[in-house]
């Protein structure tokens, strides 16, 4: 192959030309290889001769006790609850809300019922509209076809009042040829759970949440 490399370069034949050609790349790569082993922990930085380089040790994971992860978890819960509040609470200051039933008591002495939907048990305000529905869906299929009652009325006589422990309190009437009620809602303080009462007929004690809501009606 020496010898190959020593002839006039224009006396080669294609096939000498690509053994000379493999010879070199094999060499060339082998050299790279090598190189690249030498100098596996070694970087050839250049930079002007006032800058200054310090290599930077990453710092260690921050190590945190139970009790501190107790104390940051329960903070997280409490800043949480505090925006849920804000949001509730503003919601019903506006007259925009939803309280979603999580369990209903119908009459003083009822069951409580459990096993209910929020989104078919809920006392909607929007401004001056109202609606107030329960479904309890037992089998009876009830006024509404859902197992219960659904009453769409004006709201009146709104008022809201902030308690000296924090908790809002709201009272409205809701009126029209379907209802005729009294409504009042406790929103607990720093959180989003609230009970409502409602009365017109057999009292209906509601527990849930409160929650901003418009309608495509009222926006």
């Amino acid at each position: 192959m020496i010898g190959l490399i020593d002839r006039n370069i224009n006396d080669l034949n294609p096939l000498d030309m690509k053994k000379i050609i493999l010879t070199l790349a094999i060499s060339m790569t082998m050299g790279l290889c090598a190189t690249a082993q030498s100098n596996t922990n070694e970087v050839d930085i250049e930079t002007n001769d006032n800058v200054k380089l310090e290599i930077i040790t990453p710092a260690e994971p921050v190590k945190e006790t139970k009790q501190q992860i107790k104390e940051r978890e329960k903070r997280l819960r409490e800043l949480n609850d505090d925006v849920a509040f804000a949001k509730a609470s503003n919601s019903m200051r506006r007259g925009y809300f939803v309280f979603l039933a999580e369990n209903i008591q119908i009459g003083n002495t009822g069951y409580r019922h459990y096993d209910i939907s929020p989104n078919s048990n809920f006392i909607l305000v929007q401004d001056e509209d109202g609606i107030v529905q329960y479904a309890l869906n037992m089998g009876n299929p009830g006024i509404n076809g859902l197992g219960g009652w659904t009453g769409k009325g004006t709201v009146r006589n709104k008022k809201i009042e902030y308690k000296d422990n924090g908790d809002v309190f709201m009272t409205f009437r809701m009126v029209s040829g379907q209802i005729n009620a009294d409504i009042d809602i406790t929103l607990f303080h720093n959180s989003k759970h609230a009970v409502a009462h409602i009365y017109g007929g057999r009292p209906i004690t509601m527990h849930g949440e409160i929650r901003p809501y418009r309608d495509a009606d009222h926006r």
